[in-house]
């Protein structure tokens, strides 16, 4: 998916993640996605004062909703995108080659590394649409890598204690995903049967968060339901679980991340020259860092104006 989000252009730092356990509800943001058209996403990465969660750095979720989801082909650098859809099916294009359908229980994954674009189209007249993207924040050794693209069907399902677990990315639990990321993480799709009162093993090491998809949970000793993005911090080495009624969430963590980040509209870098140079390639000569999306002709989304300030890192305070 393509960032349209005026708010993405600066932030402050947000306070350091090695504090230890807390729980603090992220409020959502209706965000619009691709023109007058529009299906709207509910935002909860990054935040103002939480740009990342481990190198998990954006987050949309979006549907139920009938809608046509129509993103023209756009630009990404130094990041990975990961697709998970809950309904639906989603067809994918890029400039690598790929030309495939997500489905759910299917996991894309994109490389961006130094340049990648793509399409992302629905399938059928108004479908029913529903899941998550996510965006990665690759490392500064893997920043400039060349793109790249996979699809997996072969994700660990680990069932147990009332439990269904899918790691889409990382590892939990010691079952680790085949999906190729850059730094230490999870990603996992919990769906809680109902009277289920359990526990789910955590790194230490790592901060979490949790987003609720379906019913309400008490976790980690609060009740929560779908909508804000609960953020556990690190220190953690279990989440107790519980749900009366049964419920489905999302649990993304990792170690917290060490290097400095200028993230704007779709580009992650390590400068402000990172991000206006890689806005001058999409505007002026896209195809030579960027590729071609095939099937789309000249069609593209444009990339917005620079905000008339100089782009600053998103950093980590340390007290």
């Amino acid at each position: 998916m393509t960032n349209l989000e005026e708010r993405s252009r600066t932030a402050p730092p947000h306070p350091a993640a090695a504090t230890g356990p807390v729980r603090r509800l992220l409020a959502s943001r209706d965000v619009p996605l691709g023109g007058l058209r529009a299906m709207h996403v509910r935002r909860t990465l990054p935040q103002r004062d939480l740009p990342l969660v481990g190198a998990w750095c954006f987050l949309d979720e979006f549907g139920p909703e009938h809608v046509d989801m129509r993103v023209l082909p756009h630009p990404h650098t130094g990041l990975q995108t990961v697709t998970w859809p809950v309904s639906g099916e989603i067809h994918h294009r890029d400039s690598v080659g790929s030309d495939v359908v997500v489905r759910p229980g299917q996991l894309n994954l994109m490389t961006a590394g130094h340049g990648v674009s793509h399409s992302e189209m629905s399938l059928g007249e108004r479908p029913l649409l529903r899941g998550v993207q996510l965006w990665l924040a690759l490392p500064r050794e893997a920043s400039d890598m060349a793109p790249s693209f996979e699809q997996r069907t072969d994700l660990p399902l680990v069932t147990g204690d009332g439990l269904h677990v899918t790691v889409l990315v990382g590892e939990l639990a010691g079952h680790v995903s085949p999906a190729r990321v850059h730094s230490p993480l999870v990603g996992a799709d919990v769906v809680v049967e109902p009277g289920t009162r359990t526990a789910v093993p955590l790194h230490r090491d790592f901060e979490h968060a949790v987003l609720v998809l379906e019913g309400e949970i008490d976790v980690a000793g609060m009740r929560h339901g779908p909508g804000p993005l609960l953020y556990l911090g690190t220190g953690r080495t279990h989440l107790d679980v519980a749900s009366t009624a049964g419920a489905r969430f999302l649990l993304i963590g990792g170690e917290p991340f060490g290097d400095d980040l200028v993230m704007w509209w779709n580009f992650l870098g390590r400068s402000h020259a990172d991000v206006a140079e890689a806005r001058d390639a999409w505007e002026h000569d896209r195809a030579a860092r960027f590729g071609t999306v095939p099937g789309h002709g000249d069609d593209h989304i444009p990339a917005p104006d620079l905000p008339n300030v100089r782009l600053t890192p998103r950093r980590r305070r340390t007290s």
